[in-house]
């Protein structure tokens, strides 16, 4: 992409960014050795929600590394904005719900300590870059710009479901889910739809590929998560309605996550082509 219509982010977002993942590698840790982190973790996670925090950290992981390989506005805007949206989502879960957090400990302050700088962090971004226009995007279909207000508005919908009436939006998950972890779930569908939405406004190809990627890895590993937790603990009911819902959503997701990384690959192609 040239350097006028895309440039690079300003070194210090690339420390930050760079920091950043080294605490993701850490929450990536409750889904490969939660045996490990879960003692360290700013609250109490039963084996359920350790994997399933542990898989949508390690695919924001992934994602920030998106950020600093391009290092530039696309798709650095894509993964700011839905860090942006997580981070506020999280951190106002967090201040909801203190009792949750033993502050005798270490790991609950270091917990706002890097959700409220990361607010800052990618807000003061985001609003100094607020008047720049998006990178040059693909051009979309009429029915991919149609399923992709739809995807939008249902992660968007079920989000702030999840954080406005979280135990009524938490029934259809396999196993029992809190108020406060329903309301730190929200974060990932509201960040989803907003992904969504930008990239549906204008599509440059490296933050329709950035999407895929974060949506088939969200999909993949909450789905693994449940499969490999149960099968220690032999307490999902396979067969519940609220079970087959859940799974229907995560693997929509993966699927929609897996079709625009083929989007995105033929758009790459024919670029190449020309």
């Amino acid at each position: 992409m040239p350097t006028s219509n895309n440039p690079p982010f300003p070194a210090a977002l690339r420390l930050f960014s760079a920091a950043v993942i080294i605490v993701l590698i850490v929450g990536a840790g409750l889904f490969f050795a939660p045996v490990l982190v879960k003692p360290r973790w700013p609250w109490a996670v039963t084996p359920f929600n350790a994997r399933f925090l542990g898989g949508f950290y390690t695919a924001e992981m992934v994602v920030m590394a998106a950020l600093l390989f391009w290092n530039r506005w696309s798709p650095g805007r894509l993964v700011l904005v839905m860090a942006f949206i997580f981070t506020v989502v999280v951190s106002v879960a967090s201040f909801i719900n203190l009792g949750y957090f033993n502050f005798e400990r270490k790991a609950p302050w270091l917990w706002f300590l890097v959700y409220l700088a990361s607010v800052a962090v990618s807000g003061l971004f985001l609003w100094r870059a607020r008047a720049r226009p998006s990178a040059k995007g693909a051009i979309l279909n009429s029915a991919w710009r149609g399923y992709m207000r739809v995807e939008s508005a249902v992660l968007g919908l079920y989000g702030v479901g999840l954080l406005l009436f979280p135990l009524t939006f938490n029934s259809i998950w396999p196993w029992p889910v809190d108020a406060f972890h329903a309301q730190v779930y929200s974060a990932i569908f509201l960040a989803g739809a907003g992904g969504t939405y930008l990239v549906w406004k204008s599509a440059p190809r490296e933050e329709l590929l950035v999407l895929g990627l974060a949506q088939f890895l969200v999909g993949l590993l909450a789905i693994l998560g449940l499969v490999i937790t149960d099968s220690a603990v032999h307490r999902t009911d396979w067969t519940a309605t609220g079970t087959l819902f859940w799974l229907a959503l995560f693997g929509w997701i993966g699927i929609s996550g897996a079709f625009k990384l083929y989007a995105a690959s033929r758009h790459f192609g024919s670029q190449s082509a020309s």
